[in-house]
């Protein structure tokens, strides 16, 4: 029971990270909405992220287990702050043209682009005639195309919460007034290329200095540094750093905890256990819990189309799961035979030994 509980942490983990991605792109929506620019709301949540996880990775990589810096692994964890920096600026402007709904969905190109970059990089071996390999890359398009299910097939009405229909229609006021779906769309589409190196990147990183906490520190440290730089250049008006109203706080704090410190930790910590592909297919599960959510504190409608995206996305997901799942058990063949393997010659020299004397 303990190991199934051991095995299963991961999947645990990076649901509660979907959650918090999704509930950090509905709070923050509203936070642009009331005046506050994406340069100073992605200064003041990784400012507070690295204030966090600066004593708690001290905590948890003590002295005796931690690796050594050195100036290449410094110059990685910077190149992880550009590319970081560069996910959630872009990623809040998409946002601030379109709405939570349209940039969760397009947000899951994020597995397509990580599978292409981790096969280029070779962290994911190119095998066509691989049942794994094709179970991977068909998952990946399944998840993508149910996605874009969600998206562009409303159907029929399911099912309606009537929990506050209030804050849904200012919700959805504020997207109508607001919405420029082409630039919007341009943007989250950088933002998927950009995430994805950064997954890419960021395993790279991990096999040479396995702590995630210090590496998810420092990307914070960086990318506080660098967005503050770029709003004190175009941000002009210093109301923009006002923490009122209070809309804006508790999204700086949300995303602080939540978005940064958790949400990027656990993604950190996932990723060293199970790899990029892992912690990418986890992107279409966001719109179901974005849809979830949407009817259950938003007062949205569940349309059939949300329904059918779903239920394709979770097949996706399953399917690559399984490919994973199946190079895992090569993995671990391999190794047992590995450790046997050493037998066979040391047995074969001692008859030699003894045929020659």
């Amino acid at each position: 029971m303990g190991l199934a509980e051991h095995a299963a942490t991961p999947y645990l983990g990076m649901v509660l990270a979907s959650t918090a991605q999704v509930g950090l792109i509905i709070i923050s929506k509203s936070a642009l909405a009331s005046g506050m620019t994406n340069y100073t709301f992605v200064a003041y949540s990784n400012a507070l992220a690295a204030l966090i996880l600066l004593p708690l990775s001290l905590l948890v990589h003590r002295s005796s287990n931690r690796p050594p810096l050195t100036f290449l692994i410094l110059c990685g964890f910077f190149s992880l702050g550009v590319l970081g920096c560069l996910a959630q600026l872009t990623g809040y402007t998409g946002i601030s043209y379109t709405s939570a709904e349209f940039a969760s969905a397009l947000l899951n190109l994020i597995p397509g682009f990580t599978f292409v970059l981790a096969v280029v990089f070779r962290m994911e071996v190119l095998n066509c005639r691989n049942s794994s390999f094709l179970a991977k890359t068909l998952g990946t398009v399944v998840s993508i195309s149910g996605a874009f299910v969600v998206t562009l097939y409303k159907g029929p009405e399911i099912l309606t919460y009537l929990s506050s229909p209030k804050l849904h229609y200012e919700y959805i006021g504020v997207v109508a007034a607001q919405s420029s779906w082409i630039i919007g769309g341009l943007f989250l589409a950088a933002d998927c290329v950009v995430s994805s190196a950064y997954i890419i990147v960021q395993a790279s990183i991990l096999k040479k200095y396995p702590a995630e906490l210090i590496i998810v520190f420092f990307y914070c440290f960086f990318a506080a540094i660098l967005s503050t730089s770029v709003s004190l250049i175009t941000d002009r008006d210093l109301s923009a750093w006002s923490l009122q109203p209070n809309i804006r706080l508790i999204a700086v704090l949300y995303s602080g905890v939540f978005g940064s410190a958790f949400q990027v930790s656990v993604a950190a910590w996932c990723l060293h256990k199970k790899g990029p592909l892992f912690v990418a297919m986890f992107h279409p599960l966001g719109i179901v819990i974005s849809a979830v959510l949407g009817v259950i504190f938003l007062g949205d409608i569940l349309y059939l189309g949300s329904l059918l995206g779903s239920i394709i996305i979770v097949i996706g997901f399953y399917s690559v799961m399984w490919g994973k799942a199946k190079d895992l058990k090569v993995i671990d063949n391999n190794t047992t035979n590995s450790e046997k393997a050493p037998l066979l010659p040391i047995e074969n020299e001692r008859t030699t030994s003894i045929d020659g004397s």
